[in-house]
């Protein structure tokens, strides 16, 4: 069940400069590999023009071996594209950090997105798609994805007239992107922990509720970088002045202060954030998921289902690219991976849970470049269902026709008195829990020390809240048999409070026989978006209102003897700021807004909170 603590956190630590110091949605490029790229790669540095006359630099690594013909294999990114000293060369190429790919041969392409690094043009945050790709039409990554293919096809040879597309997290947005109105020579496209939505449910936001801690420390870095062009690198990381986030951030207190204490508006990235509190114009063009119309190119998108960063993306775009482009090959790959785990790690566990075997160096060894070779090469045949996923719990790899899977079956477990959690639909005439919330006193989100986010906290023992009186811990009957749930869990609650805004946090845990009690899954609501996220509405004291949600994926299996825990409580601190409890904007709000407020679920007949999972077969 736990593995060696002492020696996950040594395999941990080989991994923490790539992991921590870049970020929310950091670069994918380990340091060394046992490859000489120099020895079998020519390297060119280009300037590629689009139809504005805006040109976009790009580094090319081609084969010295020109007696075939390759094919392009690009990542297109805001992080840079160096080293770009003609002399210097990248340690590795390809995609998934070994030799794999370099020694199969392609034509490597890494590209700077508009506005960034040696790129000209303006950068835009998650840029806005225009339908169409129309010469009338405002660039977008659609058409500045054209116009780099026209370019290479043209000018970079030997090259077989096929693209593949390749990135993780930020760069995975670009791959999905890119493939909007899909230029006929891409052929392969695989997003990989895509950024699908910064207000719904990727990196900044979930359901409305601000990221704290990540959006400070990323957009310090991402946002301190010399006007374009230019080879200068991000800022060091901000200095807190503490090894623990949390006591930097209850020293912080409102938002606002970031700004007045730090930032002094010189972060373009987060005075977006500050300026656009709700789920408005500016978040709904950055969407990416609902314009993922005219794909013909294969897709290839890969997920972990312990993803920190971008739990919801990658599944929201697959989908909504299986439902626009009907007939296309398209593929999801979910393994049990941290933000990306497939090529940054073993694979074989994550904090104290094991996973029975190497995933990562599964996905490495037969997914990746097999399916790459087949959609550009036409090489083999890599032999992938729909959906491949590894379930925890059972640590298995299962395949599916579909996400999620079309024969599970949703099981409501209701929230009852003395902490039971039953299958039963309540009939009790009343009923409710209370809590004291209490900004001054926030429930943290790990019980772990540092001042980086923990990706850890995605599977933390949590036990480290034992004794907390405003958390709420609702457990199960010991399984009898072993019960699989897939896909999202989908959260009802009947809730009340004393003050006229709160957050909803839902914790699913599972607790082994020993006690230890493995989080599978967690997620949070901004309560005044509860009938809108464009347009919240304050909770009216004492009056019983509903939040309903749905959490990011999961796949698990509890096992016979094991228990269901559900929590819930009303902060997530510093992961999620500290809601004040009172309906304001929160962004602008000062000391006096903040107040301790008392919260109730309920549960009896007719307003019975509730989570519902979906079991699949065994």
């Amino acid at each position: 069940m736990v593995n060696n603590t002492a020696d996950i956190m040594k395999h941990v630590l080989i991994l923490v400069f790539l992991l921590q110091a870049c970020g929310p949605a950091g670069d994918d490029r380990p340091d060394t590999i046992d490859f000489d790229v120099e020895a079998n790669y020519t390297k060119k540095e280009v300037q590629i023009p689009m139809r504005d006359g805006v040109h976009l630099f790009a580094t090319i690594y081609t084969p010295r071996d020109t007696t075939q013909h390759y094919p392009f294999l690009i990542r297109r990114s805001p992080y840079g594209s160096g080293p770009y000293e003609p002399g210097e060369y990248l340690n590795h190429v390809g995609p998934n950090g070994t030799p794999r790919f370099a020694e199969e041969g392609y034509i490597f392409v890494y590209q700077d997105v508009r506005g960034r690094f040696m790129s000209e043009g303006t950068f835009t945050n998650m840029t806005p798609n225009h339908p169409g790709n129309r010469p009338d039409t405002p660039p977008d990554e659609s058409s500045d994805m054209h116009d780099t293919a026209e370019w290479l096809l043209e000018n970079v040879h030997p090259n077989n007239g096929k693209i593949g597309l390749w990135g993780i997290s930020y760069p995975g947005f670009y791959a999905a992107a890119s493939v909007i109105d899909t230029h006929p020579a891409v052929k392969a496209s695989s997003p990989q922990a895509p950024i699908g939505d910064w207000f719904i449910g990727d990196d900044f936001h979930h359901n409305g509720a601000f990221f704290l801690q990540d959006a400070f420390r990323f957009f310090y870095r991402f946002d301190h970088i010399e006007p374009t062009p230019t080879q200068a690198r991000r800022e060091p990381a901000f200095d807190f002045g503490t090894d623990s986030a949390y006591e930097f951030f209850q020293a912080l207190g409102p938002i606002k202060n970031a700004n007045e204490r730090y930032f002094h508006n010189q972060v373009p990235s987060w005075d977006s954030l500050m300026t656009h509190g709700t789920y408005n114009a500016y978040w709904q063009a950055r969407n990416i998921v609902p314009h993922m119309e005219n794909v013909t190119s294969s897709m290839l998108t890969v997920a972990g289902l312990f993803d920190a960063e971008d739990p919801y993306g990658p599944i929201a775009i697959y989908q909504s690219t299986e439902a626009r482009n009907p007939g296309i090959d398209n593929k999801l790959i979910l393994g049990p991976w941290y933000h990306g785990g497939w090529v940054r790690a073993d694979g074989d566990s994550l904090g104290a849970v094991g996973f029975g075997q190497k995933t990562s160096l599964y996905y490495q060894e037969n997914i990746d470049l097999a399916w790459f070779n087949q959609q550009l090469k036409g090489k083999g045949n890599a032999g992938l269902p729909e959906v491949m996923a590894y379930g925890s719990g059972t640590d298995a790899w299962r395949e599916f026709d579909a996400w999620p899977p079309p024969d599970a079956t949703p099981v409501s477990f209701w929230f009852g008195p003395e902490g039971s959690l039953k299958t039963e639909v309540p009939v009790e005439v009343e009923g409710k829990d209370s809590w004291v919330s209490n900004p001054a006193n926030p429930v943290p989100y790990t019980g772990e020390r540092s001042i980086a986010r923990s990706r850890e906290y995605m599977v933390e023992d949590q036990r480290f809240l034992q004794g907390r009186e405003d958390v709420l811990t609702f457990a199960s009957k010991e399984m009898t048999m072993p019960s699989t749930f897939a896909g999202p869990v989908d959260v009802e609650l009947f809730v009340s409070t004393t003050g006229t805004d709160a957050d909803f946090v839902v914790k699913v845990i599972d607790e082994y026989p020993d006690g230890f009690q493995m989080l599978v899954r967690a997620e949070v609501f901004r309560g005044k978006f509860r009938n809108s996220m464009s347009a919240p509405e304050p909770f009216i004291p004492g009056q019983v209102a509903r939040v309903s949600f749905s959490t990011p994926h999961i796949l698990h299996t509890f096992k016979p003897g094991h228990r269901m825990l559900v929590q819930v409580q009303s902060s997530w601190f510093p992961l999620v700021d500290m809601n004040p409890q009172t309906f304001t904007d929160i962004y602008t709000a000062d000391e006096s807004a903040f107040q301790s407020a008392t919260h109730s679920l309920h549960r009896a007949a007719g307003q019975a909170s509730r989570i519902t999972l979906h079991r699949i077969p065994e």
